[in-house]
């Protein structure tokens, strides 16, 4: 059975991120056809990448986090980042995780669920672009989620009930996407 990880895309203490993330993956735990895991990057404590080399030219990380991190990864077969836009991009903390790593990600599918005041579109955007560098194929179908209609002050993550349909339809194509990637990894 393929691993899917839920990976969360803030290490801000006051984040409403792994609300998201743990919406997700009661979502996901309904199906049978993958075994879905939350992945918080910031259980991992990478500090900021600042490594001698890049990883797509050495797997020899400088940073003891790193090993921990690249297991992790390298274990799964697929993803669902759950992105807040920031300043219209990804956050510092998301990119650094994705940049401590190459060939863990390599041959592997994701799909995109994000959130902001203005959907998070553009940050996700951001991150197709990105994970197009370390080979991740990503989904189309994308759920965005409203600052202002899917939170409570901002704070508290009260999604509205249709968003569980394109969170469905996107775990579809990430499970299809990382089955048949998996194939060519082995």
């Amino acid at each position: 059975m393929i691993k899917i990880g839920i990976i969360t895309g803030s290490t801000r203490d006051s984040r409403v991120n792994i609300q998201v993330a743990e919406w997700v993956k009661s979502i996901a735990e309904q199906r049978t056809d993958a075994e879905f895991e939350l992945v918080d990057i910031k259980d991992y404590n990478l500090p900021k990448f600042n490594e001698p080399i890049p990883a797509i030219m050495s797997q020899d990380y400088q940073a003891p986090e790193a090993k921990v991190w690249s297991k992790k990864i390298q274990e799964l077969d697929g993803f669902v980042f759950v992105t807040p836009e920031y300043n219209k991009a990804i956050t510092s903390g998301l990119k650094d995780a994705i940049d401590y790593l190459y060939v863990e990600w390599n041959h592997k599918a994701a799909g995109i669920v994000s959130y902001g005041s203005t959907l998070g579109v553009t940050a996700a955007n951001n991150l197709r672009l990105i994970l197009t560098v370390p080979k991740v194929a990503t989904v189309g179908t994308q759920p965005a989620l409203s600052l202002f209609t899917d939170f409570e002050e901002m704070t508290t993550f009260k999604p509205a009930p249709f968003h569980e349909e394109t969170v469905q339809t996107m775990l579809n194509e990430v499970v299809a996407w990382s089955t048949a990637l998996k194939t060519i990894r082995s």
